[in-house]
């Protein structure tokens, strides 16, 4: 195969996939192992972000769990999703909070038996995220976009595992709120506050957050939505059918907010040239707020855009395999 070299969103990347990173455990023709940890089902930013995991070849999903209850509904659109994507290799756990519970796109799944996917459905998820990351030989990135109960729960029963893991995460608002607005608690924080105390707070190899700062604001529109929506393939055309029956909509024009996927993006290996990182010291008060705080913990966050179009054209070309605007 020939290597054909190219710039991804500031990443060096080989046609035969390898990618340069400073990560550990991600070196020249590796890939980084994570774990994504879902409330997807919920809003619909979740199956956006599931979409773009699915498509990045700079990461190895090794298992997704659930997390805020309703874990056999958000199983069962997690196993349809990677059913449609044929990545059944990837198992699925329930995790925290209970298994009782519908959502939005129960409809694509109604008739779903998760009892006949093909791969592997761990009952004990949080279990499962504990295996991946003990026996792991390299850290794993623990992909964090919905509440942390499920994360918590890993911790709590496991200390040791944030030492070997990188934890990065859709979680809190700096600076900014919804919408660039005033800063007020995020809903990942403020539905999971002990919680959420214990996983930001916990000692992992790196910590990296995108707050509502920069993921709040994630919104495709015109052309560049048109070419996800038009796209052919069949995971884009399950997000779309998904989104469309999230929005209550036969027809949508634009994207609703993508907070989730900007985490995806974090974990890619490497700089992260679209975006301005700090490194903070942030606690999570009791009202859910995440506030920097010399008595915090040391994380690296994601405040402000340096090429917010950049990472809509990013977006769309991991999501569609094209440049945007190209045939």
């Amino acid at each position: 195969m020939r290597a054909a070299l190219f710039l991804w969103g500031g990443l060096v990347v080989f046609g035969c996939g390898a990618v340069a990173s400073g990560r550990p455990g991600a070196g020249l023709g590796e890939k980084i192992p994570v774990i994504l940890d879902t409330d997807i089902g919920d809003d619909i930013d979740d199956t956006w972000a599931l979409a773009m995991l699915l498509k990045s070849p700079q990461l190895d999903p090794k298992l997704v769990t659930t997390t805020c209850g309703k874990s056999e509904y958000r199983a069962k659109l997690v196993a349809r999703l990677l059913e449609v994507a044929r990545r059944t290799d990837i198992p699925v756990g329930l995790g925290a909070g209970g298994k009782g519970g519908t959502g939005r796109q129960q409809a694509w799944v109604k008739d779903y038996d998760l009892g006949k996917f093909p791969g592997k459905v761990h009952e004990d998820g949080v279990q499962a995220m504990i295996d991946v990351v003990m026996k792991s030989p390299v850290p794993v990135t623990i992909l964090g976009i919905g509440p942390n109960h499920t994360v918590a729960a890993a911790l709590e029963r496991e200390p040791g595992m944030a030492a070997r893991a990188v934890f990065v995460g859709m979680q809190g608002a700096v600076r900014k709120g919804y919408d660039g607005g005033k800063v007020c608690p995020e809903y990942n924080v403020k539905a999971a506050v002990a919680p959420s105390k214990k996983v930001l707070g916990a000692p992992w190899r790196e910590c990296v957050i995108t707050p509502l700062d920069t993921c709040g604001l994630v919104r495709l529109r015109g052309p560049r939505f048109q070419a996800v929506a038009d796209c052919a393939d069949p995971l884009v055309q399950a997000l779309m059918e998904n989104y469309r029956i999230w929005a209550k909509k036969e027809t949508v024009k634009e994207s609703s907010v993508l907070f989730d996927t900007v985490a995806i993006y974090l974990a890619y290996p490497g700089p992260k040239p679209l975006l301005e990182m700090e490194d903070l010291k942030i606690s999570v008060t009791d009202q859910g707020l995440t506030v920097v705080d010399e008595a915090g913990a040391r994380m690296s966050v994601a405040t402000n855009w340096k090429n917010l179009d950049g990472y809509y054209d990013l977006l769309v070309e991991v999501l569609t395999g094209k440049k945007p605007g190209a045939q």
